[in-house]
């Protein structure tokens, strides 16, 4: 019985004990007295025998297009360049989006049957 009465009092004074400051000792810093800040850095001015770049205007048959389709709650949206279906966006009502995307190696994941030529769906984990 002692035993136990022993064992409550130390596990009720650990705490105790680990939440009192401990005793201040002269610790050396380990940063020295003397430090300065360093100076800012001024912006450069811009050169001028370099050119600015031309103003490059983008081709609009490299764009992509993107078709939004709505089917009873769920999204689809078809991304297009040059009219070639190359991904589909599948936003369901529930659940994260998933990609299918055009298959670009022909040995892998091919529906021969089903005449499509998608890779399986994929959804994207990490966006950064």
């Amino acid at each position: 019985m002692y035993q136990l009465i022993l064992i409550l009092f130390l596990s009720a004074a650990i705490p105790v004990m680990a939440q009192s400051d401990p005793p201040k000792q002269s610790k050396k810093s380990s940063r020295p007295d003397n430090l300065i800040p360093l100076p800012e850095i001024p912006e450069l001015p811009p050169d001028p025998d370099q050119p600015l770049p031309p103003d490059i205007q983008p081709d609009p048959e490299l764009e992509t297009q993107v078709t939004i389709i709505k089917r009873g709650e769920d999204t689809i949206e078809e991304h297009r360049i040059n009219g070639e279906l190359l991904m589909i966006k599948v936003i369901p009502r529930i659940g994260p989006p998933y990609y299918l995307k055009k298959n670009t190696t022909r040995e892998y994941h091919t529906h021969p049957e089903a005449g499509i030529d998608v890779s399986p769906p994929m959804w994207q984990f990490f966006k950064f």
